[in-house]
Order: structure tokens, then C-alpha cells, then sequence
């Protein structure tokens, strides 16, 4: 005799909370989807898997299976993802949870207080929900291409009005950053509020407000597509600095979207309709009214008699709730009487006391509904006018009330574009900082970012200032400028680098200061690294050799300041098949020579800095910074002669050395001194004295060589010309507890000689 096991059908809805489940006695005889359709679930609604006695079972199964068991549907948490691919650690990790939840469902359901298979249904169901859920996070789902918004499909990142060229114009870009301009630039400014239109003496004039963006600018020009704003005799405009206002209309107005056309009958009332949003107050109230056919009554001579059209405007208050606060006024009883077949918009506008309205109305007269008459009467829109706001205060802004004619259309009225530049602070050693003045330095705009209260928000004392000003002298010499508009969501520090990367530079943090370097060619090391104070064995070089994919040229993409649409440049160097060109977009520039020289000194910095050098010695790594040049001298890469200075004779100028020295005829032999300090004294021209570990200097060096009696003994190091010692730029300092470990790429002068740089 067979005895059938209890059947249950459990509903976990949140896998997270088990105790919150329903459990349904259910009959061996039916079918998982007939105890669905029993139950009144045709579908779910959400993502739900079917578990029977701890194993899944599918969708297509589900017509076929008997419930003769524990059968749980456990709804899956939702969330972001989605797409497809495969990822074969996502898979191993999936087959591990499915190993866990079998050896480990029983224990956890008893825990929970459950018994039987009832219990390895239900925990081996949580853990295999959770483990899913972990997996997800761990390693999520391939993210699906999602259509831009230019193909219909929405997205939150607006495109750059002043970058793409599918974005060029005016738009309201909702909740996306305010333009940030450095330089000299032409851009498509914002809209700052909603247009709006009026009619006076039956022409619409549109009234738009435009951000052009934060700080102040000297203002070039002003166009519409390609001409002179001057040309639109239709367009009156209003730059707005500052901490100014707007005086030529209030651009704070919005428009009831209910109202779009309505016809007007007798004694109908159209409306009401609330007119701007919650927490707002409207002191004028703009009715458009549109008579499409005209205003007449063609008579049996031919000729056009008057007809009088007369209605009524209605408003009364309203809460933020929408509901009233006191009954129906009239704002007016208006009567217009024509007799013209011209389409006539007119547009009425009621001052009001500061409140949240909203508006009706109702047509007095009656309609002429003969075809030999026009008497049609509608409602084009309704508006409220808000009490006028203080502009923001760091904002510069541009307002324009344009009359619609043929020679402004409405794709135009978009097309409002402004060459602009940036006015900023400069600072001097002696007058500290100027008044804003129109400038398109990197060394200026770079202060700014650091700044600002849009920027870093720092304080000067946390800017290298000197050294700006040094380098806004070298750029300003070279020609090289920094014109930008930065208008997408970036970090400060990454808006940094990009001012500074355009001057060939990069920023850095130390000890809490903003500070700045520019690769540039250097001859005086500051510091000298031997065998004496690197660490034994830790010199290491890397040799970066070419193979078939490095570049052999570089194509450089700038902004062409003609045409203010990207441009490219491609530069090689002598003997480069430029063949496989490597692409560098330099963000800021506008100048096809300054694009020539950076891509030439990339093409070089590829050529000719393929070797990297690290290296570990005590605290006298802290001496140089990032991009500093330094001298290293050892013997095992042949890079000079190095040691100590044991004897030193004023007399004769003769330093006695720890090292024999190689001394080769007919060459110039130098010898460079460590300072106390960590600096680099020479190198200074010697010749051989009584034995090859004496050198004998042609001038007395500027300081005196200490010999171990009352301080560590000075180094020195010694080769034939230039090659005592392998000059590198420093290119990271890490502290490894009481050691420093240095990484640093060797330097060689043909980087900068390729441009002059």
C-alpha cells in the first residue's frame, strides 16, 4: 500500500523575509498550472520561479507536473540590468550556489521551523533566490545598448549643445550641468526658462531666455545660425551680467497645458483650468484669443461687414491642493468687433493679486454659423506670469524677444548661438588679483577650477600660485591657449587635468596643494641617486620595445575655430612611415599650430621615452616631486662612475674618491657633487691627478666637499660628457615605510627638441 506525500503550494513573495509566506494545502491530482487557473492566476506580474522539492522546474513544465510534492513560487527581486552575453564566471559562480543550496537547504529551513521536505524546499529556495541575488551584484548582467535620445528611446544624459553636432542649438537641458566656458568659444546657449508667445497688433513676438554660463563674458557676438543678430531688425536683446535682472520681460511664466485651441460657445463655460503649480504666485493672468477666419459678414455686394465677437474671463484662487478659496471674479468682459478675413490672435493680459489661479470662459454672443460668415471664436492659451525671482547671482544670461516673421521661423528662433570670452581674475606677485578681464590663459582657468564654488572651493593658500604665473609666461610665449566649454557632469579633479593636459601638464596633490608641472625641457637635476643611496638589488629598468602595433604617428583632434566644428591634424616625425597614426583628442585647443606642436611632443614622448626606471632608497626620495628631473649614476647599467668623496685638497682643487675613475684620452671628463641638501652642485670639468681615484677641478665648486668629520661624506658622480650620469623624470614617489620607492622614465632631450618645447 502506497501513502502519497502532503502536498503544499507555498507563495514567497520576498525571499529576504520567509516568515512572511502563504502556505495552500493542494491536491496530488492537479497540475501546477491548473492550481493556478484554480486560484485566478493567469500570469504573474513580476519575475516568479517554480521550485518542487528544491528543484526548479520550468515554465513549459508547468501544464504536465502534478503537485505531489512542496512546491514553492518565490517572486525574484527586481532591479537594474539586463541584456545579453554570456559570463563564464557567472556561470561557475551560479553552479556553486546550486551546490550550496542542496548540501545547506534542509538545516536552514529547520532553523526557520520547518520539517521534512518541507524544510529543503524551503531553504534550498531562499538560498538559491539570495545566491542569484549576490551573483547578480558580483557579476551583473551585460547592460543592454539603450537607444539614444535622438532616436526616440530617452535618456538622461543630455547631449553638448557646443560638442555634437546632432545637439547643436537651443534646448532646455532639464537638470544637466550649467556651462562652465574657458577661453574664447562659440556655443549654443541653454534655454534658462520656458519661451513663451504673445500677440500684439495681431504679430507674435517669443520671448526667450538664454544661459549662456557662469561667471562673465565678453560677448563677441551674437548670431542666429550663421548671421548677425543686427541683421533681425524683429529681435530686441538684453545681455544680462551678474547679479543683474531682467528688464525687457519676466521670464518666469508658465503655460496651462490644458488650454491648447478650445472653442468658445454661449453660455458654455470652457475651464477652469489651474494656471501655474503648486507653491508658486501669479500676479498676471495672459489670455491668447484666436479668431482663425476673421472677423466678418460677407455682404451680397462682395464686401465685408463687421461682426462683434464678446466673452467673458473668469479666475478665482486656489490652494495648493487645487481646491477653491473663493468664488468666480471677472477679470474682464471683452468685445471685439472687425470686419476683416485675416486670422486674428490677440493676447489680454489681467493683473491679479499674488496667489495660485485658475481661469474660465464662456463665450456672451452667439455664433454665426453662416458660411458667408466669420464668427469663429477659441481660446489659444492661458498663462500665468509668477512673481519675478532675483536671477541667479553667478550667472550671465541673454534675453530675447523676437517678432515672428518670414524672416525669423521658428527652427531659427533656436538657432541662437554666442562668441564669448571668458573673463577671470589674474594673479602677479605684486598686485595679487586683477578685476575679470577677458583672458584664454590655461593658467587662469586652471585657478578658477580650483577656486570656485563650482570647482574645488580652495582657499589660495592651497594653490602653487607662483608657479602659474611661471607657466602662464611660457604659455603665453608659445601661443598656447585653453578654450573649452565644459557643459556634461565631470569631477573637478578630471576637469583639471583636462585644462591642464591642453598645456602639456598635469596637475598633483601635495601636502594638501594644489600644484601643477609641465613637462618641459630641464638641464639642472634636482637631486642624485647612486649606488650610495638606492637600495642594493632594487634598480630595475624596463626597456618598452616598439612592435607592430605602436603607433608611428599622431593624428591630434582640435576645435577649428573657422568653422567651430572638430578638425584633425596628423604629425610624424622624421623617418616614420606614418602608417599607423595614434588618435589624441586635446580637448581646449582651437589652434592648429598648438595642435601640430603637442602632437609632435607625443610622437617624440613615444619615440624616445621607452625606458622605465624604478628604484628604492631611504627619505632623501621625498626630496624631488612629481616631474622633476633627477640624476641617477650605478654601475651596473653603466650609467657613470659614483661613490664618495674621501679627501678634499682647496689648495690644488684635487678630490681624493672611493672609486677609481675610468679616464679616457682626449674626451672631457666631468664630476657632479650631492649637496647637504639633496641637490645636484655641477657638473664640474676635472681632470686626472696623481692616480686615477684623484680628480682635479678646473674651478673651485660652488660648495666645499665634506669628507665624513662632521657629516655623511658627499657623493659624486663622474663619466665622460654628459654621460655621468642617466638624467629621468620622476614620475611617482611611493612611501614603502621607511624607505621611498621612486618610478621614473628616462629622459632624453630629443623629446623636446622635436617642437621646439
Amino acid at each position: 500500500m502506497s501513502i502519497q506525500t502532503p502536498s503544499a503550494v507555498i507563495m514567497l513573495r520576498n525571499p529576504f523575509q520567509p516568515q512572511q509566506r502563504e502556505v495552500f494545502p493542494a491536491s496530488y491530482h492537479l497540475t501546477i498550472r491548473q492550481w493556478l487557473q484554480t486560484h485566478g492566476v493567469a500570469e504573474f506580474d513580476v519575475p516568479t520561479i517554480c521550485i518542487k522539492d528544491g528543484a526548479p522546474v520550468l515554465r513549459a513544465d508547468w501544464a504536465t507536473t502534478r503537485i505531489d510534492g512542496i512546491l514553492i513560487f518565490v517572486t525574484l527581486p527586481q532591479g537594474g540590468g539586463g541584456g545579453g552575453g554570456k559570463n563564464p564566471l557567472r556561470t561557475v559562480l551560479m553552479i556553486a550556489v546550486m551546490v550550496v543550496a542542496t548540501v545547506y537547504g534542509g538545516p536552514l529551513g529547520a532553523s526557520l521551523g520547518f520539517s521534512g521536505n518541507l524544510a529543503t524546499a524551503v531553504g534550498s529556495s531562499i538560498i538559491m533566490t539570495a545566491g542569484s541575488v549576490l551573483v547578480s551584484a558580483l557579476v551583473p548582467l551585460p547592460t543592454p545598448n539603450m537607444p539614444s535620445f535622438a532616436t526616440g528611446g530617452g535618456s538622461m544624459a543630455q547631449p553638448s549643445p557646443t560638442y555634437s553636432l546632432q545637439g547643436q542649438g537651443n534646448y532646455a537641458r532639464l537638470a544637466q550641468p550649467i556651462p562652465v566656458i574657458y577661453g574664447r568659444h562659440l556655443v549654443y546657449p541653454d534655454l534658462a526658462a520656458s519661451p513663451y508667445g504673445e500677440y500684439r497688433n495681431n504679430e507674435q513676438y517669443l520671448h526667450q531666455l538664454h544661459c549662456i554660463g557662469l561667471g562673465e563674458y565678453d560677448i563677441e557676438q551674437i548670431r542666429i545660425e550663421d548671421t548677425p543678430i543686427a541683421a533681425f531688425e524683429e529681435v530686441e536683446m538684453q545681455i544680462i551680467p551678474p547679479g543683474g535682472s531682467n528688464t525687457l520681460f519676466n521670464p518666469d511664466v508658465v503655460t496651462a497645458a490644458e488650454v491648447a485651441g478650445q472653442e468658445l460657445l454661449a453660455a458654455v463655460w470652457t475651464g477652469g483650468f489651474a494656471l501655474n503649480p503648486q507653491e508658486t504666485q501669479a500676479t498676471h493672468i495672459g489670455i491668447d484669443i484666436l479668431l482663425p477666419r476673421g472677423l466678418y459678414f460677407a455682404n451680397d455686394a462682395g464686401g465685408l461687414d463687421a461682426r462683434t465677437a464678446t466673452w467673458q474671463v473668469d479666475a478665482r484662487r486656489i490652494d495648493d491642493a487645487g481646491d477653491p478659496l473663493g468664488d468666480w471674479a471677472t477679470l474682464g468682459t471683452e468685445i471685439l468687433t472687425l470686419a476683416t478675413s485675416t486670422p486674428q490672435r490677440l493676447t489680454f493680459s489681467y493683473a491679479v493679486a499674488p496667489g495660485r489661479y485658475e481661469a474660465r470662459l464662456q463665450r456672451l454672443d452667439v455664433k454665426d454659423a453662416s458660411n458667408r460668415a466669420g464668427h469663429e471664436l477659441r481660446w489659444g492659451e492661458v498663462r500665468g506670469y509668477l512673481v519675478n525671482p532675483t536671477l541667479p547671482a553667478n550667472l550671465t544670461l541673454l534675453a530675447l524677444k523676437m517678432r515672428a516673421t518670414d524672416n525669423l521661423s521658428q527652427r531659427s528662433s533656436r538657432m541662437v548661438n554666442c562668441l564669448v570670452t571668458r573673463k577671470l581674475p589674474v594673479w602677479s606677485p605684486g598686485s595679487g588679483w586683477s578685476t575679470p578681464q577677458p583672458t584664454r590663459s590655461l593658467a587662469w582657468a586652471f585657478a578658477d577650477a580650483v577656486r570656485a564654488d563650482y570647482g574645488a572651493k580652495l582657499a589660495d593658500t592651497r594653490l602653487d600660485l607662483a608657479a602659474l604665473h611661471r607657466l602662464d609666461a611660457i604659455w603665453t610665449d608659445r601661443g598656447d591657449t585653453f578654450d573649452a566649454v565644459f557643459d556634461q557632469s565631470i569631477t573637478v579633479w578630471e576637469a583639471m587635468t583636462r585644462i591642464a593636459r591642453s598645456g602639456r601638464a598635469v596637475p598633483f596633490l601635495q601636502g594638501g596643494v594644489v600644484r601643477i608641472v609641465r613637462d618641459e625641457h630641464k638641464t639642472l637635476p634636482v637631486a642624485l641617486f647612486s649606488a650610495r643611496n638606492i637600495v642594493k638589488g632594487s634598480l630595475k629598468i624596463q626597456y618598452v620595445m616598439p612592435g607592430e602595433d605602436t603607433a608611428d604617428a599622431v593624428t591630434v583632434e582640435y576645435f577649428n575655430p573657422r568653422t567651430w566644428k572638430p578638425d584633425e591634424v596628423t604629425v610624424s616625425l622624421p623617418g616614420s612611415a606614418c602608417n599607423k597614426p595614434g588618435k589624441v583628442n586635446l580637448f581646449g585647443c582651437t589652434s592648429e599650430a598648438q595642435a601640430r606642436r603637442e602632437g609632435l611632443y607625443i610622437a617624440a614622448a613615444n619615440r624616445y621615452r621607452r625606458r622605465l626606471v624604478t628604484f628604492c632608497t631611504e627619505m632623501e626620495g621625498l626630496i624631488p616631486t612629481y616631474g622633476d628631473l633627477i640624476a641617477i649614476s650605478h654601475d651596473m647599467p653603466s650609467w657613470g662612475v659614483s661613490g664618495e668623496v674621501l679627501a678634499w685638497d682647496g689648495e690644488t682643487r684635487t678630490a681624493t674618491v672611493s672609486e677609481p675613475l675610468a679616464w679616457q684620452a682626449g674626451v672631457s671628463h666631468y664630476l657632479a657633487l650631492r649637496n647637504a641638501d639633496g641637490s645636484v652642485a655641477g657638473p664640474y670639468r676635472v681632470t686626472r691627478g696623481t692616480t686615477d681615484r684623484h680628480a682635479v677641478f678646473d674651478a673651485t665648486p660652488d660648495s666645499i666637499p665634506q669628507t665624513g668629520a662632521i657629516a655623511e661624506r658627499t657623493h659624486f658622480a663622474f663619466g665622460v660628457g654628459e654621460a655621468w650620469s642617466q638624467l629621468a623624470r620622476v614620475m611617482g614617489i611611493r612611501p614603502r615605510g621607511e624607505q621611498v620607492e621612486m618610478t621614473c622614465v628616462a629622459e632624453n632631450p630629443a623629446v623636446h627638441s622635436a617642437d621646439q618645447g
